[in-house]
């Protein structure tokens, strides 16, 4: 069954550009956007037990990065693209020793507090962020000399680099660090006790999903070819983490389906509704009643029971 739907999800994915306009394509190259960042996120969340309200953090400060150092410095995107993840990796590596000092409750408040900083410096900072107006006026790269200006190229430009991510965040969360990460996520002091490090682990992980974070923030600047203080915002971070719960923390298809959920909602239902927050929150509550382990989960779990009832 998972076969069968993964091969279905596989053709529409890469049929999508040949049947749709240029509409739906773009809508799709955000849900590509925002399943790479659901799905680092869920590396901390899913993976590592450590829920994060700042995780937009790392897509802000790497868009911002990417559009001051092309647009105000003249740097290639190859150039800029390579300071902005160095420099979203380093800030990662900071904030995970700040953060890491707690766990918990007070691990998610340092999180939020720390975005909340770095939201509120690029409203101040306007003569380097251009404060509540943003940086517009933004280019695509071109890599290879193939350009990413119209909808399809930039699709199958996202569409690669999400497969790509998906592939690396599988590969970590299968292996033997992987399995030590969801070992201190359950059972700390056990995990100390064998020898292991939990604080490094967790610190490992935290780097490691702000540098997918900041590809994120990349993508989502070439998209938008725009960057404003919002992307740095609480609700930026509180999305990709609905998105995770609701599609199934510590599953890797879970992040992807949460969190074109909520882009879907955000997209389809703000054009109708003013207040369109409330329709989330509404979807949200009914996923946690009806499939408390998530969307993915609990579709896996209805499948089998069919199935045992069936044979």
């Amino acid at each position: 069954m998972k076969w069968i739907a993964s091969a279905v999800f596989a053709a529409m994915a890469f049929s999508l550009p040949f049947l749709a306009g240029d509409f739906y394509i773009n809508l799709a190259s955000q849900i590509w956007i925002a399943a790479i960042f659901a799905l680092s996120l869920n590396l901390l969340v899913g993976f590592g037990g450590m829920t994060s309200l700042g995780h937009a953090s790392y897509l802000g400060v790497a868009a911002y990065l990417s559009a001051i150092l092309t647009s105000r410095y003249g740097f290639g995107h190859g150039t800029a693209a390579l300071i902005s993840i160095s420099g979203t990796v380093a800030m990662a590596a900071f904030f995970g020793v700040i953060a890491l000092r707690a766990t918990g409750l007070g691990f998610l408040m340092i999180t939020l507090a720390l975005s909340q900083v770095l939201w509120g410096l690029a409203y101040r900072m306007s003569n380097v962020t251009n404060g509540d107006n943003g940086i517009a006026g933004l280019t695509r790269p071109s890599p290879f000399g193939i350009s990413l200006e119209s909808a399809a190229s930039f699709y199958w430009f996202s569409l690669i680099v999400a497969m790509f991510a998906f592939a690396m965040m599988a590969i970590f969360v299968s292996s033997s660090f992987g399995s030590s990460l969801k070992g201190v996520r359950d059972q700390p002091r056990r995990m100390a006790a064998l020898g292991f490090n939990p604080w490094m682990i967790r610190w490992i992980t935290f780097i490691y999903a702000g540098f997918w974070g900041g590809v994120a923030g990349l993508l989502y600047v070439y998209y938008n070819q725009y960057i404003h203080p919002t992307s740095l915002s609480t609700t930026s971070s509180a999305e990709a983490l609905l998105g995770v719960i609701a599609g199934g923390s510590g599953t890797l298809g879970g992040p992807v389906v949460g969190g074109a959920l909520v882009l879907l909602l955000k997209n389809y239902a703000s054009a109708y509704i003013d207040r369109w927050n409330m329709l989330l929150g509404a979807v949200f509550l009914f996923i946690v009643l009806v499939m408390p382990t998530g969307i993915v989960p609990g579709v896996q779990k209805l499948t089998a029971r069919l199935r045992g009832r069936s044979s």
